[in-house]
């Protein structure tokens, strides 16, 4: 099981930093833009825990789920799929992805809580997500053992 997560992490991370090294502007357009780094969710923690900014992992129906957020861009591994997309505030904070082979499992999601340590995303097609907060290196605390894996 930590095989598979840290796998999901890593895999993450390549993902996102590929992902978004790549949806950049220039550094002169970049300088004149305000900072549209996600702030409070609905729900949980203060502003500076509520930001989604980072790396998370976590397992939902026995299979591994990674999300990284970098500002308002966001790279989602779930079941197989990746997905990218953006982070919106829309009065709570909003996933809204595509997913490169067209699955729609996890393309519009709600940020439901986040305390800084655990984030909590419910998707329009029904999935919900419980997340941890990955420090760079390292796994996740809190993640379930035991579960097969397929």
């Amino acid at each position: 099981m930590h095989k598979l997560v840290r796998r999901s992490v890593a895999a993450a991370g390549l993902v996102a930093a590929l992902a978004l090294t790549g949806c950049g502007s220039s550094d002169d357009a970049a300088k004149d833009k305000p900072s549209t780094t996600p702030t409070q969710a609905g729900g949980g923690g203060d502003a500076a825990s509520g930001n989604i900014e980072g790396a998370w992992a976590g397992v939902t129906e026995s299979k591994a789920v990674s999300l990284a957020v970098t500002g308002t861009k966001a790279v989602l591994l779930a079941d197989g799929h990746a997905c990218t997309g953006e982070v919106s505030d829309m009065g709570k904070q909003m996933l809204s992805l595509k997913c490169a082979d067209g699955n729609t499992d996890r393309t519009m999601g709600t940020i439901e809580s986040n305390d800084g340590k655990t984030l909590v995303i419910s998707w329009d097609a029904g999935a919900k997500d419980t997340l941890s907060k990955s420090a760079a290196g390292k796994l996740p605390t809190g993640l379930p053992t035991g579960i097969p894996t397929p």
